[in-house]
């Protein structure tokens, strides 16, 4: 299973900091969701894609989407950067929309969760986006295998 823990942090090197650290990024320096087997690479980009009605390979060449932070050879964690275009639309989501659009994402292939779960997820998501727009921070996913 594929560990996922979204984060927020102040900087690139803050984030990539975690990897100091077994276990990822610490809940009481960080605001941390833990969202196991949600890629931050092709899936995160697929959810831009919803959230900002652009295509896939759009929300790809954004700057910082699903970016590699930390080294490429590590084999444990690494650490890739979320584009500011899908932290700021989550942020700004109303929930309405995020719970449009749960289906569309729910249907990602990717994915195996009901609209129901991902509705959840995405409000989840969009708490994380919305304190870390408060706090002048970026979102960042620590992902192990």
């Amino acid at each position: 299973m594929v560990m996922c823990e979204y984060f927020s942090a102040v900087s690139d090197e803050a984030a990539v900091g975690v990897l100091d650290v077994p276990g990822g990024p610490d809940p009481s320096v960080f605001d941390v969701l833990s969202l196991k087997d949600i890629d931050p690479v092709v899936v995160m980009a697929r959810l831009e894609g919803i959230l900002t009605d652009c295509t896939y390979d759009e929300a790809r060449a954004r700057p910082r989407s699903g970016q590699l932070l930390s080294d490429p050879e590590a084999e444990a964690a690494f650490v890739i950067s979320v584009s500011d275009t899908l932290r700021d639309a989550l942020a700004t989501a109303s929930g309405q929309r995020l719970d449009l659009a749960a289906g569309p994402f729910a249907a990602v292939e990717e994915l195996r969760f009901t609209p129901t779960k991902m509705s959840e997820v995405l409000h989840r998501l969009s708490g994380l986006a919305r304190r870390a727009t408060a706090e002048n921070r970026r979102l960042y996913c620590w992902w192990a295998l």
